[in-house]
């Protein structure tokens, strides 16, 4: 079962949007009765929990940024009407979060999942102490995450047929249990000694965590793509990839990997560098449309990256 997801778009469809709400199936399309989520990952699982009992707006655009993106005017309208507005949370959705605020300063329900599945700090870099985001990484804190989602979403949003809600979120839980067991058996070809991973920027301390990876640093030493690197930065990194020997440096697909080929030059070793769908989902043909597809792809990559096949 799948929500009704539409990406928002300044428009027709938007303005629609605004005057008359996200109506949920059988609603009397009044406010409140629909769920506007920040992030398209966040938007494909809520989707999959609500099917087909109400309309899913998600206001991040395929392949962009959480950090920079934004909303129109009409968007941030939309939130304000919204039943329940799902976001990330722990900074991440930086170009957006005074919309978020706004719509809870006009009394809607949110909910930050980030911060409800036991969040880690980052361990290093310019980020170093403050909470880490990307809980997504680690499909066992997105089942906490699903199960948080859907208690919301029966106790906010009007007109959803619990015993519907509860069972499309059972069935999907079953997909992500399938998934961690996948991922546990193709990470487990990957020798304990070539178990590092340097990206972008810091990502992927969850799954790190989770599948027993060490991060040996970012090309930027920050949990936003906002930041940059500087010189010694990447000195430092280079001299960190040349020792431990690394095969391959992750860049994020959504942003430009100019930095990590310039980490591989600095690193004065052969280091390739490999896309990650990080941060955002892609369109249907681009590789990774859905949550599920994401995690799967960036595994595959991982893999080959790391032992050479």
């Amino acid at each position: 079962m799948r929500a009704r997801l539409r990406l928002v778009a300044a428009g027709a469809s938007v303005l629609a949007l605004v005057l008359g709400g996200c109506s949920a199936a059988g609603s009397d399309g009044q406010d409140g009765a629909g769920v506007v989520v920040t992030t398209n990952i966040l938007g494909d699982i809520t989707s999959e929990i609500v099917g087909d009992e109400a309309d899913v707006t998600v206001l991040m655009k395929p392949n962009a940024d959480p950090h920079s993106f934004a909303v129109s005017a009409q968007e941030s309208a939309a939130l304000e009407q919204a039943g329940l507005v799902i976001h990330n949370g722990l900074g991440l959705e930086e170009g957006v979060q005074r919309n978020v605020d706004a719509a809870v300063a006009e009394g809607v329900p949110d909910l930050a999942v980030g911060e409800e599945v036991d969040p880690i700090s980052y361990s290093d870099g310019g980020s170093q102490g403050q909470k880490d985001p990307h809980f997504w990484t680690d499909p066992e804190r997105v089942r906490t995450a699903v199960e948080i989602i859907t208690d919301r979403i029966v106790s906010d949003v009007d007109g959803m047929d619990e015993q519907k809600v509860r069972a499309n979120a059972e069935a999907y839980l079953g997909e992500l249990d399938e998934l961690d067991e996948w991922m546990t058996e193709q990470f487990g070809k990957i020798p304990d000694d070539e178990r590092a991973l340097v990206t972008n920027h810091h990502v992927f301390g969850y799954l790190a965590e989770r599948y027993d990876f060490d991060v040996l640093g970012a090309v930027i030493p920050s949990g936003t793509t906002l930041a940059s690197p500087s010189a010694s930065d990447l000195e430092d990194l280079a001299g960190t990839v040349r020792d431990a020997g690394v095969r391959a440096i992750f860049a994020d697909s959504s942003q430009p990997d100019r930095l990590a080929k310039v980490l591989a030059d600095h690193a004065g070793i052969d280091v390739q560098v490999e896309s990650l769908f990080s941060e955002s989902l892609t369109g249907p043909d681009g590789g990774a449309p859905t949550y599920v597809d994401m995690m799967r792809a960036n595994t595959e990559t991982i893999v080959g990256g790391l032992t050479g096949d």
